[in-house]
This record gives structure tokens, sequence and C-alpha cells, in this order.
């Protein structure tokens, strides 16, 4: 098999490094930030209870110390990236909770402290797609003008019964409508999916690629659910135990995925890599370069690459 057309490595997707260093012509790395935000879904606006895997910091477990301001955070993991790539430019991945979900003043003001930092060329905000105000969305469209914005949408599983077991508190409509106001204002759009949430099958799982694949997204995020100690999902893992998925099987599964996604979508993650001492299952996510070594290995024996069983290549 030829190399995959946008990769620089010998990965068969579309990489991220590839993405960037296509777009910026040098290394990019991402500095995950924790701006003290809240959710809609934990502040009593939805619920009180959250999505039922998520952990107390939001999904900000590699983000920057909360106790630092966002400068200090940034400089902080800067410096330990500057180590390995002095000449690097740097995008702030705004990751704890949802980034939208604030009055304006407050998110010009936290987007643009990070803005203002040397050899910074964009912004990541990861967000819900119920959190976007119009008001929200015409701001980050003009930052757009000036720098380079992506909005990471949370969708998680196209399947209504999922969703509402794991307390989503938004419909695939509502999803549907903010992606389609992102890509109207040409803002880069990132989703994030789950695999192995309870019930799914391989088949839902992959069902849930497809649907993105037809709405024409720029990157998507999969991970593999893990169940994390004081959430709700592992009282329900206790009360009502479910198939979790093996190694073997994830790496089937994303693999089958990647084939089904257009290969011009950027493959910003495939695997999650949840805290140790915050993990009761699957003890296996903690090898996170095991598992992406996994899919590399089983996509040449295979011979497969991402968009393979695509028909909109």
């Amino acid at each position: 098999m030829q190399k995959f057309k946008y990769s620089n490595t010998n990965k068969r997707y579309h990489t991220l490094d590839y993405f960037y260093k296509q777009k910026f012509g040098c290394k990019v790395c991402k500095i995950s930030l924790n701006a003290g935000f809240t959710c809609p879904n934990i502040d009593g606006t939805l619920s009180k209870n959250g999505c039922i895997y998520c952990s107390k910091s939001g999904s900000g477990e590699y983000g920057g110390n909360p106790k630092e301001n966002l400068i200090e955070q940034f400089n902080s993991i800067k410096q330990i990236m500057n180590k390995k790539w002095p000449h690097a430019k740097y995008i702030g991945y705004f990751q704890a909770r949802t980034n939208t979900y604030a009055p304006l003043n407050i998110l010009k003001e936290k987007y643009e402290t990070i803005l203002n930092q040397k050899n910074v060329v964009g912004l990541s905000i990861a967000t819900r797609p119920d959190s976007i105000t119009d008001e929200c969305l015409n701001y980050l469209a003009d930052l757009n003008k000036k720098t380079f914005i992506t909005v990471e949408l949370g969708l998680q599983t196209i399947h209504d019964k999922t969703s509402k077991l794991i307390n989503r508190c938004h419909d695939l409509q509502c999803f549907e409508k903010t992606l389609k106001k992102l890509q109207d204002k040409h803002i880069f759009t990132v989703v994030h999916i789950i695999n192995g949430l309870p019930g799914e099958t391989k088949d839902m799982m992959i069902d849930t690629v497809k649907y993105l694949n037809k709405l024409n997204i720029d990157g998507i995020k999969i991970h593999m659910l893990s169940v994390l100690k004081d959430t709700p999902l592992e009282k329900y893992y206790q009360i009502k135990p479910f198939h979790i998925l093996t190694k073997d099987e994830y790496i089937d599964i994303v693999i089958n995925q990647l084939e089904y996604l257009n290969p011009k979508i950027v493959i910003q993650r495939l695997t999650g890599d949840p805290m140790k001492n915050q993990l009761i299952t699957p003890l296996w996510t903690t090898k996170k370069i095991n598992v992406l070594n996994g899919i590399d290995k089983e996509m040449v024996k295979r011979n497969t690459y991402q968009g393979a069983k695509c028909d909109t290549v």
C-alpha cells in the first residue's frame, strides 16, 4: 500500500500533527487549560448530576492547575513542551467542563488572555452543543478571522436511548443545529464520541461515525468509556454491570470507524487516557501507547486505512 496521503508518519489516518504542520508550517502544541468554567449539566440549569461518566474535573485531568491563573497554567505547560519542541507554536486548549458557558465579557477576557501570549496561533474550545449563544457564536466568528478557532462539540452517541441513559440532556437535533451554525461561520469543528457506552453494539458505534461522516465535520475525537471513581457511572456499573470492551474489541471497532470516515477528517484522538488513581475499569486504557500501536499494527495487517469504506471520498 502507498503511504497514506494525510500523514507525515506511518499512520494510516489523518493525524493532527500532519494537519497542523500543513496549516502552520511547523510543530504546533496544544496546551490544556482549566479556566474555571462550570457546566449547565451540573449547576442545575439542566441537571445537577452531570453526564454519568464525567469526572469531578469535567474532563480536565490533564488541564492546567486550577489554582493557577491562565497565564501561569499556560507558561507551566509551555516550559515542559519547549524542552522537546523549542520552535513550536501553541494552541490554547480550553478543556475542562463547558468553555462557552459564561457571559461574553468573561469569555473574551479568558480567550484573549491566551491569544495575547507569544507564539499562540489559535484556540481550541471544548463545549456542549446547547451552550453556544448567538452572541458567543458571532464573537467566535470574528475571532476566527484573526486566528485559528476550533470548537470541540461533545456528542458521544447518536442513539437517543443511550444519550438519555448517560444524562447528556440535549438531543441530536440540538447538535445538528449547532454544528450547522458553526459550519456556516466557517469555524473548524471537532466532534467527541465515546465507544463502549452501556448497551451499545459495535454496529451502533459505527453508525455514529457514519452519521458524522455525512455531516462533513472537520475533525473527530474517539474515546473509550472509562468507569471512574465517584461518578454516577460507577454506581450504575455496580448495580447493572455491562460489558466493558476489551482492548482487542476496541481496536477492531476504531479501525472500522476510521474506514467509514472521509480521509480529510482530522483524527484528533483515538483513545482516552484516564488517571490511574481514578480508574475502575478498563485498566488497559492506562497504557495509551499500547492501544495506539495496536491500532497501527492491525491496520497494516488488514491493509486498510481511513476512508477505505467511505463513499464520500
